[in-house]
């Protein structure tokens, strides 16, 4: 008898096993990308609130020391902290330094995230 050219079943098998490995591992890669796409999204959108919120703040002209929390529609929470920093070193000045902190939070699936601006600001002092 002559031996007919192919593969065997085992030959058969073992080919699609390691192609069943193969596909799963370029799988687990891609969808690993699109987590890491999805959070990074989430990081910049953030990012952009903050700044917008840091922008409109130092564009206050009258801007004093104080605390405030506000949550938008999007689900993010914003806290602002502006604080008169280095007293002692402007008491004769005819300005302040000021201090804004900026710190703004979100949901992420489960886990809460938390980004943080800070920024300094000179403004006259106001006559009491």
């Amino acid at each position: 008898m002559k031996r007919s050219a192919g593969f065997t079943l085992l030959e058969v098998i073992v080919a699609i096993a390691i192609l069943g490995i193969a596909i799963t591992v370029v799988l687990q890669l891609f969808s690993a990308n699109l987590r890491a796409i999805s959070v990074s999204g989430d990081y910049v959108a953030a990012a952009t609130r903050a700044e917008a919120k840091m922008r409109e703040i130092l564009s206050d002209d009258r801007l004093s020391e104080k605390y405030f929390s506000e949550a938008t529609q999007e689900g993010y929470r914003i806290d602002v902290s502006i604080t008169d920093v280095i007293k002692e070193r402007t008491e004769n000045l005819q300005v302040k330094l000021l201090e804004v902190d900026l710190t703004i939070h979100w949901i992420q699936g489960t886990k809460p995230k938390s980004m943080s601006l800070k920024t300094l600001k000179v403004v006259e002092k106001i006559a009491d």
